[in-house]
Order: C-alpha cells, then sequence, then structure tokens
C-alpha cells in the first residue's frame, strides 16, 4: 500500500532534516532562525564567519541555543585546513607531518585536543580526518591533508584520528569517498577522474575508509570526482554505485553519508546546487552541505527542488525519511558538550621538526653567521585551506621582500608548490649569483626533490618548527598578521 504524501509543512521539514547550509557574516542571519526552527538538521561554519574568540563563541551559542539539538559543524582537519584558527593559523602539524612521525598516540592526542576546543563551543560534528592516500605527489588539493601515500599508514592514522575525535564527544568524518588522493585536478573547480582499475581501488583508496568504518566513525563525506571503474556516469556524490551498492552494501557502512560541499563545480557546475541536492539524495547521501554561501533563496530552492522530487516520485519518500532518520540518530547521538577538559595535546616544535626532510645544504646555511632574511612567496592556496596565516609568517617571523634582501644576507625562501615553473627556482638562481647563501623551502607535499627543506605542511605549528630547525631568531609571539607573506 503507497503512504499519502506529507503535507507541504511536514514535507519541507523532512528535507530540512537532511540538509546543511553555511551562511555569510559574523552572526546569525534570521533565515538560520527561522529554518532551524523548522527543522534544520545542521549549520556549517567557515571561515568568513569568524573575526575573533569571542564572537566564534557567541555564534556557536546562539546557534547551540537557537537549536539544542542540532549538528553545529566545521572542517577543523588541523594543520593547513583550519577554521577555529582561521585568523592565525593553526597549532597543530597536520596530517602529513603526524603521519611521517608514525605515533598514532600522538595522532589521537591532536584530535582529542581539537575535540576538547569544538566541544568547548558546542559543536558536534567535524568534517575531518582527511583519509584520502596522497597517491599523486601533484595533487592540488590534497597534499599535505594526506596521512601519507601509503594505504596502510593511512588507515593506522585515521583510525586513530577518529579514535581521539570522537572519544572526547565529537563525531568524525572520513573523506573524501571512495578516494581524492590519486586525482590532478580540484574538485572545487572541476570534476577530477581516478583511471585505475577495481584491484588498485581496492588496494589503495579504500583502504583508509574500510578501517575507519570497523573503527566506528560516524560519518564518511563523498568526493565530486568520477571514477569509471565504479561508474563511468557521474561523480561519487551523485552514484549509486558507490554510495549504496559500494559504501552501504559491500563495506557496511551504517552511518550517515555527508557530500561535500555542493557548491563546487564538481558537483553543480553542470546541474546548479538544487538539482545537485536531488541526485545526492537519490544516490544515497543523507546530509546534504550546500556550502559556505547559502542564501535565503537558494535554501528555499533546494527545499522546493526537493520536495519536487519526492512529489513526481523521482526521490523516494522513504529515501527522504531514511536520510532524515540517519542524521537525526547521529545528532542524539553526538549531543552538544560545553565543558569538555582538554585531553590531547600536540607534538613539540623539535619532534615537528624532526619529520621535515631536510636536505644536505641545511646544516652549511644554519651554521653560517651570516644575517637570515626570509622571503615568503604568497601564491594562493586551495579553496579547502583559503585565507589562513602560514608558514614562516605565521609564526611571527619578521619577512623580507624579494627586492630588499640585504647585501652579505643567508636567505630562506620559504614557499608551497614548488614545482617546476614556481618563481622560487628564478629568485634563488639571482640571489645566488649574488653571492648569497640560498635554501628554498617547500611548506606542502613536495612534488620534487629539488627543495633543500620540505616541512609536509604550512600551519603555523609547523612554522614555529621551521624557526627551530633554521636556527632563526624566536619571536616573542606567535601567530601574528604577517603570516600572509610577501609576493616576491
Amino acid at each position: 500500500m503507497t503512504l499519502p504524501l506529507p503535507t507541504a509543512t511536514e514535507l519541507d521539514r523532512l528535507i530540512a532534516g537532511t540538509l546543511m547550509p553555511g551562511f555569510q557574516g559574523l552572526t546569525v542571519p534570521a533565515w538560520i532562525e527561522a529554518a532551524l526552527a523548522d527543522g534544520l538538521a545542521s549549520v556549517c561554519l567557515y571561515g568568513a564567519n569568524l573575526d575573533t574568540p569571542e564572537q566564534l563563541a557567541a555564534l556557536a551559542g546562539r546557534l547551540r541555543s537557537l537549536s539544542p539539538g542540532a549538528l553545529i559543524t566545521l572542517d577543523e582537519e588541523g594543520g593547513d585546513v583550519t577554521r577555529l584558527h582561521y585568523l592565525t593559523g593553526s597549532p597543530q602539524p597536520g596530517n602529513a607531518v603526524l603521519g611521517r612521525l608514525d605515533d598514532e598516540a600522538a595522532t589521537a592526542s591532536s584530535a582529542a585536543l581539537i575535540a576538547a576546543e569544538l566541544a568547548g563551543l558546542g559543536l558536534n560534528l567535524d568534517l575531518a580526518p582527511d583519509a584520502d592516500v596522497n597517491s599523486s605527489p601533484q595533487n592540488p588539493v590534497i597534499g599535505s591533508r594526506s596521512f601519507g601515500a601509503e594505504p596502510e599508514l593511512v588507515a593506522r592514522h585515521t583510525v586513530a584520528w577518529v579514535s581521539g575525535l570522537q572519544g572526547a564527544g565529537v563525531a568524525a568524518c572520513v573523506k573524501h569517498f571512495p578516494g581524492h588522493g590519486d586525482t590532478t585536478a580540484d574538485s572545487h573547480l572541476a570534476m577530477p577522474r581516478i583511471d585505475v582499475d577495481l584491484e588498485t581501488l581496492h588496494a589503495r583508496e579504500l583502504v583508509p575508509f574500510r578501517a575507519a568504518i570497523a573503527a566506528g566513525v560516524a560519518t564518511v563525506m563523498t568526493s565530486h570526482i568520477l571514477v569509471p571503474a565504479l561508474d563511468p556516469s557521474g561523480p561519487a556524490t551523485f552514484s549509486r554505485a558507490i554510495l549504496t551498492d559500494l559504501l552501504r552494501d559491500e563495506l557496511g557502512f551504517e552511518g550517515v553519508i555527508v557530500t561535500d560541499a555542493l557548491d563546487m563545480k564538481g558537483a553543480s557546475g553542470e546541474v546548479g546546487i538544487p538539482e545537485a541536492a536531488v541526485r545526492a539524495l537519490i544516490a544515497g547521501a543523507d546530509l546534504l552541505c550546500l556550502g559556505s554561501e547559502t542564501s535565503p533563496e537558494l535554501y528555499a530552492q533546494v527545499l522546493d527542488a526537493v520536495g519536487l522530487a519526492v512529489r513526481e516520485a523521482r526521490l523516494p519518500l522513504e529515501r527522504l525519511r531514511d536520510a532524515a532518520g540517519r542524521t537525526a540518530r547521529l545528532a542524539a547521538a553526538y549531543p552538544a558538550v560545553d565543558d569538555a577538559a582538554p585531553a590531547g595535546s600536540v607534538p613539540s616544535a623539535a619532534t615537528i621538526a624532526s619529520a621535515f626532510r631536510l636536505g644536505p645544504a641545511v646544516a652549511g646555511w644554519v651554521c653560517d653567521p651570516a644575517p637570515a632574511a626570509v622571503v615568503q612567496f604568497e601564491n594562493e592556496a586551495n579553496m579547502a585551506v583559503g585565507f589562513v596565516p602560514w608558514g614562516a609568517g605565521a609564526a611571527g617571523v619578521p619577512l623580507t621582500q624579494a627586492t630588499a634582501v640585504p647585501s652579505g644576507a643567508k636567505v630562506a625562501l620559504v614557499a608551497r608548490g614548488l614545482d617546476a615553473a614556481h618563481p622560487a627556482w628564478e629568485l634563488a638562481s639571482r640571489l645566488e649569483a649574488a653571492g648569497h647563501r640560498v635554501l628554498v623551502t617547500e611548506c606542502g607535499w613536495p612534488r620534487n626533490e629539488r627543495p633543500d627543506v620540505v616541512t609536509f605542511g604550512a600551519s603555523r605549528a609547523v612554522g614555529e618548527a621551521l624557526v627551530l630547525a633554521l636556527g632563526l631568531p624566536a619571536v616573542a609571539e606567535t601567530g601574528a598578521a604577517g603570516g600572509g607573506g610577501i609576493q616576491a
């Protein structure tokens, strides 16, 4: 017997139970307040929503007061991708450094400290950790967000991170299923492809996700990538073969499937966000991340599009009920806690520095008594990272313009994404020709063997470790406003 459809109001409330919009501004807009009152499942915070710790606490407190049972969430990976420390840079080293240290207890402890920060603000879902195996050094969006290039190592540290976070009362989200590590395009801007066979996928990409599912991870995030070996017709976020047949049925995941942001080009570039929301629900997603610039008009359009899909029987009502039910059970399983005591820690600067890759030129540079000049290139980070202070600048080191390097100084060039065409190489040649001793530092995942120093991250904590490793003068305060860098 076919059950009657719910009323329009009931249907909108059911749909709202699957949605996670963001918003612009430093205070809760009226339309978010109304949406929470009408059953909105979740709100995601972004860097543009943050100004000061006090403002963030007030914002999170307001959201929690409006809907005590909602999922209030953000991306806090630690390391390069941070929201809590968007204005100063993260005090965490990040996944690639943790993977190179290969101390699972340290990884769990790092995650536990993040959980304490989140829980103290009333946040109960963290869209982390990144479980991608970074098998392509040219990957423009994963890189140092990954624990490494070896599946088993990534799996062990993914499980440790999930354990540390969820053990402290905050739900974790492993991403980006079925694996974004072997791509050379950024799904914020295009639709990447992974052209490998099923055997490779099972032996590499899926290994960390299997481990996280076995460890009880609360949520899994989809990726907007094309994996022809699994489904040649569309991205994973819209693929029933990937989300339902593989993730649910084969891998046995019973938690909440969260989409990556549907405003990314890889998801909605051709179809628009409302249609992307419909397709994701049909495929098996439960909680739809709409993106940082969700407007009240767009939110209403999503409600209308999903409602129409139900009324036309394109989206089965039971699939929508299943999605909303899973999301509600997640929120009930991870109630907001605002009195969590910090139970974790981060590695010391010396320990972080031990994860760096140092070339033979470093010892001579450090021992050289010449005054040091640090030139940091302000090349744009990917959209997941945003405009966060990074590197030596985030650690408070005074930065020098490339055109103002003092005569006789030794020079540290600090950059990210050091491919063969990066301007750091040309500047290094000019400075060396002028008689300077030069070190080139990659603050990220290395794309080649040329850098003298590779830090495998660019967070404030990594910047402080770089200061230590290079013997630069200590500074009184870290996280200063100089972290953005100098365009050389």
